[in-house]
């Protein structure tokens, strides 16, 4: 149910990257939130597991087209300013990340369920699509066939400053989603905590999160992005170890709120440095920043096989090699 649609989505993700430099960009962001909206429906009505697999393989790539093309749209909008842009949209995610649960608890306590607010979602991405409709999108028009934006990519993929941000994002994935992904499972096979300590955890390691993503808006107003990245990083370094080496989840509290402030930026900085290397390719940025997700989503497996060899415990500290990475490979300067 889970990987299917997320091979669809990975498949397409590149080409709907490249549509999105030419003249059918508007288009592609219509189609993408009306065919989001029909996924939520039809998630809602599922009536079997291939139903349920059908909507949301048509919705993974629709996502794409809406979510995607409304951020590259955003990055357009003002290009001095897209480090603090993509952090006012990593701050809209974070607050969905901390929102979505207490919704599902609400829904399921007031008897609804994840049927009633896919309903809801779909109703929601309609009225987005609407408003997207009526809503200017600051892009270039292009008249170039989507052949030659193909070859834009290719040769964009070739280019040293493109493969340096793609590679950052990957390694910075290492200490966000990847890390978000081990927490749960390293907290009981290692730390050995119990379902109500685990709970609590998430929630301080997302809750500091999203008030990092809140502070990072007023530190880029005072200090370069990549200068801010760079000393989160070496600080990354100093306490992460101190977490892998605490016993006990209550001593391990402070640490995980700490990292969850110092990891703010780590996705919108290096996401921002892809767009600037790219100017006026938007769609590009999408397409080749899609190509090393098809690399990163092989690293979960090979963190798994590895845990099964070496066990959990020691297999945490190859997340050192994300903030490991930035402090090597990040510009010195933005030029």
């Amino acid at each position: 149910m889970l990987a299917v649609p997320g091979f669809v989505g990975s498949a397409l993700e590149p080409l709907l990257g490249v549509a999105g430099d030419t003249a059918h960009r508007r288009g592609l962001l219509l189609v993408g939130g009306v065919l989001f909206a029909l996924s939520a429906a039809l998630t809602a009505v599922a009536w079997n597991p291939w139903s349920l697999l059908v909507a949301l393989a048509v919705g993974n790539p629709a996502s794409t087209a809406f979510v995607s093309f409304a951020q590259a749209s955003l990055m357009d909008l003002e290009p001095a300013a897209r480090a603090r842009n993509m952090a006012r949209w990593t701050l809209a995610g974070s607050l969905g990340i901390v929102a979505g649960p207490l919704v599902l608890t609400l829904a399921v306590a007031l008897g609804g369920g994840w049927r009633a607010i896919s309903i809801v979602l779909a109703l929601l991405a309609l009225g987005l699509t609407v408003a997207a409709a009526r809503t200017p999108l600051p892009v270039v028009e292009r008249r170039e066939s989507f052949r030659d934006a193909l070859a834009q990519a290719a040769r964009a993929l070739r280019r040293r400053e493109v493969l340096r941000w793609i590679a950052l994002l990957e390694a910075s994935d290492l200490m966000l989603d990847v890390f978000h992904a081990f927490l749960a499972l390293y907290l009981v096979d290692v730390a050995g905590a119990g379902p109500v300590e685990v709970g609590l955890a998430l929630g301080v390691w997302t809750g500091a999160g999203l008030v990092g993503d809140a502070l990072l808006l007023v530190v880029l107003q005072r200090v370069d992005g990549v200068r801010y990245l760079r000393a989160s990083a070496f600080a990354v370094t100093g306490v992460f170890p101190l977490l892998l080496l605490v016993s006990g989840t209550a001593a391990g509290l402070p640490l995980l709120a700490l990292l969850g402030l110092l990891n703010a930026g780590w996705y919108a900085i290096p996401k921002a440095g892809l767009y600037d290397v790219l100017p006026g390719r938007s769609g590009t940025a999408i397409a080749v920043g899609s190509v090393g997700g098809l690399a990163g989503a092989a690293v979960p497996l090979l963190l798994g096989l590895a845990a099964e060899r070496v066990g959990l415990g020691a297999t945490m500290w190859l997340l050192l090699l994300g903030p490991v990475a930035l402090l090597v490979g990040l510009p010195r300067s933005k030029s």
